[in-house]
Protein backbone atom coordinates (compact mmCIF):
# COMPACT_ATOMS: atom_id res chain seq x y z
CA UNK A 1 0.00 0.00 0.00
CA UNK A 2 2.72 2.51 0.75
CA UNK A 3 4.60 1.37 -2.42
CA UNK A 4 1.21 2.63 -4.30
CA UNK A 5 1.06 6.44 -2.63
CA UNK A 6 4.93 6.66 -3.60
CA UNK A 7 3.50 5.51 -7.22
CA UNK A 8 0.90 7.90 -7.87
CA UNK A 9 2.97 10.53 -6.09
CA UNK A 10 4.60 11.53 -10.07
CA UNK A 11 1.71 10.51 -11.57
CA UNK A 12 -0.34 13.32 -9.63
CA UNK A 13 1.98 16.09 -10.47
CA UNK A 14 2.21 15.17 -14.10
CA UNK A 15 -1.78 15.72 -13.92
CA UNK A 16 -1.42 18.58 -11.94
CA UNK A 17 1.11 19.73 -14.56
CA UNK A 18 -0.42 19.02 -17.71
CA UNK A 19 -3.76 21.31 -15.98
CA UNK A 20 -2.25 23.96 -15.64
CA UNK A 21 -0.34 24.06 -19.23
CA UNK A 22 -3.42 25.40 -20.50
CA UNK A 23 -4.17 27.67 -18.17
CA UNK A 24 -0.61 29.53 -18.26
CA UNK A 25 -0.65 29.54 -22.17
CA UNK A 26 -3.80 31.31 -21.90
CA UNK A 27 -2.35 33.80 -19.21
CA UNK A 28 0.60 34.79 -21.96
CA UNK A 29 -0.36 37.58 -24.08
CA UNK A 30 -0.79 37.41 -27.86
CA UNK A 31 1.87 38.88 -30.06
CA UNK A 32 0.70 40.78 -33.44
CA UNK A 33 1.90 42.68 -36.12
CA UNK A 34 0.72 46.21 -36.95
CA UNK A 35 -0.78 45.96 -40.57
CA UNK A 36 1.06 48.69 -42.32
CA UNK A 37 -1.91 49.23 -44.83
CA UNK A 38 -4.62 49.40 -42.50
CA UNK A 39 -2.61 51.00 -39.27
CA UNK A 40 -2.89 55.01 -40.21
CA UNK A 41 -1.93 58.74 -38.30
CA UNK A 42 -3.89 61.31 -38.69
CA UNK A 43 -2.12 65.05 -37.50
CA UNK A 44 -3.66 68.46 -37.19
CA UNK A 45 -1.88 71.62 -36.69
CA UNK A 46 -3.00 75.42 -36.85
CA UNK A 47 -2.10 77.07 -40.22
CA UNK A 48 -1.62 81.18 -39.02
CA UNK A 49 -4.98 80.77 -37.31
CA UNK A 50 -6.93 80.30 -40.83
CA UNK A 51 -7.37 76.52 -40.35
CA UNK A 52 -6.64 73.42 -39.12
CA UNK A 53 -4.13 71.98 -41.68
CA UNK A 54 -4.56 67.77 -42.09
CA UNK A 55 -1.87 65.70 -42.81
CA UNK A 56 -1.71 61.33 -42.76
CA UNK A 57 1.28 59.44 -42.32
CA UNK A 58 0.59 55.87 -43.56
CA UNK A 59 3.09 52.67 -43.52
CA UNK A 60 3.71 52.17 -39.54
CA UNK A 61 5.45 49.07 -38.52
CA UNK A 62 5.57 47.36 -34.78
CA UNK A 63 4.95 44.47 -32.97
CA UNK A 64 1.87 44.39 -30.04
CA UNK A 65 1.43 41.77 -27.38
CA UNK A 66 -2.12 42.37 -26.09
CA UNK A 67 -4.62 39.75 -23.95
CA UNK A 68 -8.03 41.77 -24.10
CA UNK A 69 -8.57 40.09 -20.81
CA UNK A 70 -5.29 41.95 -19.09
CA UNK A 71 -4.54 45.10 -20.82
CA UNK A 72 -1.55 45.57 -18.51
CA UNK A 73 0.00 42.86 -19.51
CA UNK A 74 0.19 44.62 -23.52
CA UNK A 75 3.36 45.89 -24.59
CA UNK A 76 3.57 47.91 -27.55
CA UNK A 77 6.37 49.30 -29.99
CA UNK A 78 6.22 50.95 -33.31
CA UNK A 79 7.76 52.70 -36.20
CA UNK A 80 6.28 55.93 -37.94
CA UNK A 81 8.02 56.57 -41.45
CA UNK A 82 7.47 60.77 -41.32
CA UNK A 83 8.96 60.64 -44.67
CA UNK A 84 5.67 59.02 -45.88
CA UNK A 85 3.74 62.05 -44.83
CA UNK A 86 1.29 63.88 -47.09
CA UNK A 87 -0.54 67.18 -46.64
CA UNK A 88 -2.29 67.05 -50.20
CA UNK A 89 0.62 69.00 -51.69
CA UNK A 90 3.89 67.88 -53.08
CA UNK A 91 6.04 71.71 -51.73
CA UNK A 92 4.02 71.28 -48.03
CA UNK A 93 5.23 68.02 -47.99
CA UNK A 94 8.92 68.91 -48.69
CA UNK A 95 8.96 71.90 -46.71
CA UNK A 96 7.25 70.04 -43.75
CA UNK A 97 10.40 67.58 -44.01
CA UNK A 98 12.76 69.66 -44.48
CA UNK A 99 15.71 69.85 -42.23
CA UNK A 100 14.66 73.11 -39.86
CA UNK A 101 10.81 71.56 -38.90
CA UNK A 102 10.68 67.28 -39.42
CA UNK A 103 14.43 66.98 -40.91
CA UNK A 104 13.31 63.80 -42.64
CA UNK A 105 16.47 63.13 -44.16
CA UNK A 106 18.18 62.50 -40.84
CA UNK A 107 15.60 61.64 -39.20
CA UNK A 108 13.24 59.49 -40.92
CA UNK A 109 11.24 58.17 -38.53
CA UNK A 110 9.81 58.27 -35.58
CA UNK A 111 9.30 56.12 -32.67
CA UNK A 112 7.24 54.94 -30.13
CA UNK A 113 7.91 52.06 -26.83
CA UNK A 114 5.48 51.47 -24.27
CA UNK A 115 6.45 51.66 -20.66
CA UNK A 116 2.98 51.20 -19.11
CA UNK A 117 -0.75 50.66 -19.28
CA UNK A 118 -3.16 51.79 -17.41
CA UNK A 119 -6.52 50.00 -17.69
CA UNK A 120 -9.32 52.30 -17.71
CA UNK A 121 -12.47 49.79 -18.63
CA UNK A 122 -12.86 46.58 -20.86
CA UNK A 123 -12.56 48.78 -24.06
CA UNK A 124 -10.59 51.70 -23.05
CA UNK A 125 -6.90 52.41 -22.02
CA UNK A 126 -4.49 55.15 -21.46
CA UNK A 127 -0.91 53.76 -22.80
CA UNK A 128 2.39 55.66 -21.54
CA UNK A 129 5.55 55.49 -22.84
CA UNK A 130 8.34 56.99 -24.98
CA UNK A 131 8.12 59.12 -28.18
CA UNK A 132 11.16 59.22 -30.10
CA UNK A 133 10.81 62.34 -33.39
CA UNK A 134 13.91 64.19 -34.49
CA UNK A 135 16.00 62.59 -32.56
CA UNK A 136 14.19 64.14 -29.27
CA UNK A 137 12.62 61.42 -26.72
CA UNK A 138 9.37 62.68 -24.90
CA UNK A 139 6.75 61.31 -22.77
CA UNK A 140 3.62 60.56 -24.55
CA UNK A 141 0.12 58.91 -23.30
CA UNK A 142 -1.92 57.74 -25.79
CA UNK A 143 -5.92 57.45 -25.05
CA UNK A 144 -7.14 53.92 -26.63
CA UNK A 145 -9.75 52.39 -27.35
CA UNK A 146 -10.32 48.75 -28.17
CA UNK A 147 -12.51 48.50 -31.28
CA UNK A 148 -12.71 44.69 -31.54
CA UNK A 149 -10.90 41.00 -31.91
CA UNK A 150 -11.98 38.89 -34.65
CA UNK A 151 -11.25 36.78 -37.29
CA UNK A 152 -10.69 38.93 -40.42
CA UNK A 153 -13.60 37.96 -43.13
CA UNK A 154 -10.99 37.80 -45.81
CA UNK A 155 -8.37 35.30 -46.69
CA UNK A 156 -6.04 34.15 -44.72
CA UNK A 157 -8.38 34.99 -42.07
CA UNK A 158 -6.34 35.61 -39.61
CA UNK A 159 -7.19 37.39 -35.94
CA UNK A 160 -6.94 40.57 -36.32
CA UNK A 161 -7.52 43.11 -33.49
CA UNK A 162 -8.79 47.00 -34.20
CA UNK A 163 -7.66 50.00 -32.10
CA UNK A 164 -8.03 53.52 -31.82
CA UNK A 165 -5.95 56.47 -30.51
CA UNK A 166 -5.38 60.18 -29.89
CA UNK A 167 -2.74 62.20 -28.29
CA UNK A 168 -1.78 65.98 -28.47
CA UNK A 169 1.82 66.76 -28.60
CA UNK A 170 4.02 70.37 -28.85
CA UNK A 171 6.08 69.99 -31.40
CA UNK A 172 8.39 72.40 -29.30
CA UNK A 173 9.00 69.84 -27.20
CA UNK A 174 10.67 67.70 -29.98
CA UNK A 175 13.00 70.78 -31.06
CA UNK A 176 10.77 71.39 -34.08
CA UNK A 177 10.18 75.25 -33.64
CA UNK A 178 10.72 77.35 -36.89
CA UNK A 179 8.04 79.49 -38.91
CA UNK A 180 6.16 80.35 -35.53
CA UNK A 181 3.96 82.55 -36.98
CA UNK A 182 2.37 80.21 -39.19
CA UNK A 183 2.76 77.03 -38.11
CA UNK A 184 1.23 76.54 -34.31
CA UNK A 185 2.84 74.79 -31.91
CA UNK A 186 -0.27 71.85 -30.89
CA UNK A 187 -0.21 68.82 -32.52
CA UNK A 188 -3.18 66.93 -32.42
CA UNK A 189 -2.97 63.00 -33.26
CA UNK A 190 -5.61 60.86 -34.26
CA UNK A 191 -4.67 56.83 -35.06
CA UNK A 192 -6.30 54.40 -36.87
CA UNK A 193 -4.85 50.18 -35.96
CA UNK A 194 -5.39 47.02 -36.93
CA UNK A 195 -2.54 44.01 -36.34
CA UNK A 196 -2.61 40.87 -37.09
CA UNK A 197 -2.00 37.89 -34.83
CA UNK A 198 1.82 36.47 -35.43
CA UNK A 199 3.40 34.86 -33.13
CA UNK A 200 6.99 35.30 -35.28
CA UNK A 201 5.98 38.93 -34.94
CA UNK A 202 9.56 41.46 -34.23
CA UNK A 203 10.05 44.52 -33.24
CA UNK A 204 11.08 47.12 -36.22
CA UNK A 205 14.78 47.59 -36.70
CA UNK A 206 16.45 50.53 -34.48
CA UNK A 207 17.16 53.93 -36.13
CA UNK A 208 20.70 54.58 -37.60
CA UNK A 209 21.87 57.51 -35.26
CA UNK A 210 22.35 60.44 -38.11
CA UNK A 211 25.73 61.98 -39.06
CA UNK A 212 26.18 65.38 -37.61
CA UNK A 213 25.29 68.30 -39.73
CA UNK A 214 28.56 69.55 -42.17
CA UNK A 215 26.94 71.89 -44.42
CA UNK A 216 27.38 75.56 -42.92
CA UNK A 217 25.90 76.86 -46.35
CA UNK A 218 22.73 74.94 -45.64
CA UNK A 219 22.43 75.81 -41.24
CA UNK A 220 22.79 79.84 -42.33
CA UNK A 221 20.10 78.82 -45.41
CA UNK A 222 17.98 77.47 -42.85
CA UNK A 223 18.65 79.94 -39.78
CA UNK A 224 18.22 82.60 -42.84
CA UNK A 225 14.79 81.52 -43.90
CA UNK A 226 13.61 80.92 -40.31
CA UNK A 227 14.53 84.33 -39.56
CA UNK A 228 12.28 85.81 -42.91
CA UNK A 229 9.59 83.38 -41.73
CA UNK A 230 9.67 84.82 -38.46
CA UNK A 231 10.19 88.23 -38.91
CA UNK A 232 7.47 88.62 -41.71
CA UNK A 233 4.73 86.10 -41.33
Amino acid sequence: MPNRSRTDVPRLLLLLACGLLPLLAHAAPARYRLDPVHTRVLFSIEHAGFSQALGTVSGSEGVLEFDPDDWSSARLEVSVPVTRLDLGDDKWNQATLARNLLDGERFPQARFVSSRIEPLDATHARIHGLLTLRGVTRDAVLEVTFNQLKRHPLPPFRRTAGFSATTVLSRADFGIDAWKPVIGDRVELRIEAEAVRDGNAEAPAPDIPPTPSNDPLQDAADAALDNEMDTHP
